[in-house]
């Protein structure tokens, strides 16, 4: 089972993902992971990342490809996988679609968390972190007791500057206006599912796990 994850910061994308590489039992690849676990082993892609990334500079496709192509060659992926976090482009999802031709595997689902902006701004700028000692809450899914208090030890809660409203609808723009044309592209090839991401975590796990074992039948 080849899956792509897809989802708006803020969607619920790592929740779902979790849930779905405990029950299939296939592994959860993003590209951050990638990159840290070449780098450890030394390889040379994972070096030539690794320069890049020193230098806070993006890492080239050609590079990231080729660390996507070594990481689904591994013996861990033959009964499939969850990607996350890539593709982020056309380009890239050409490439996986090239990859994964010559691997015989080709993407089964392309899953995408779906919410509105509007909730996601509520859920993203939503966030308190303690002053004192840097617990974080959360005003609709995580409350402290006493508003603008924290529980532990009574420090202030304040909003991180990439938490206010403001920022986080700027970000989200930026990440909607990416992730079209990704989706547009699997559209067009039939493979796109969109999954109602605004509702109690486990109700939209049991909508992706109906859609998974569908394909099973």
């Amino acid at each position: 089972m080849n899956i792509v994850l897809m989802g708006l910061p803020g969607a619920g994308k790592g929740t779902q993902a979790d849930k779905i590489v405990e029950k299939y039992a296939i592994p959860h690849i993003s590209t951050g992971d990638m990159f840290r676990a070449a780098i450890k082993d030394g390889t040379e892609l994972g070096l030539k990342a690794k320069s890049f990334m020193d230098q806070g500079a993006l890492v080239p496709d050609e590079v990231t490809i080729g660390i996507v192509r070594e990481r689904l060659s591994q013996h861990d992926c033959e009964k499939g996988f969850l990607l996350d976090g890539f593709p982020r482009t056309v380009p890239q999802a050409e490439a996986l679609d090239s990859i994964l031709d010559e691997l015989g595997r080709p993407v089964e689902h392309t899953i995408n968390v779906q919410v509105e902006k509007e909730e996601l701004i509520a859920r993203l700028s939503g966030r308190r972190i303690c002053k004192t000692c840097g617990t974080s809450y959360h005003l609709v899914f995580n409350p402290p007791k006493e508003e603008g208090k924290c529980d532990k030890d009574g420090g202030e809660l304040y909003t991180r500057a990439d938490d206010n409203p403001e920022t986080v609808t700027n970000r989200l723009e930026v990440n909607m206006n990416q992730a079209q044309p990704l989706l547009d592209f699997y559209e067009a090839k039939g493979v796109l599912k969109n999954i109602n991401g605004q509702q109690e975590i486990s109700k939209v796990f049991a909508d992706l796990d109906a859609l998974l074992q569908g394909s099973r039948s």
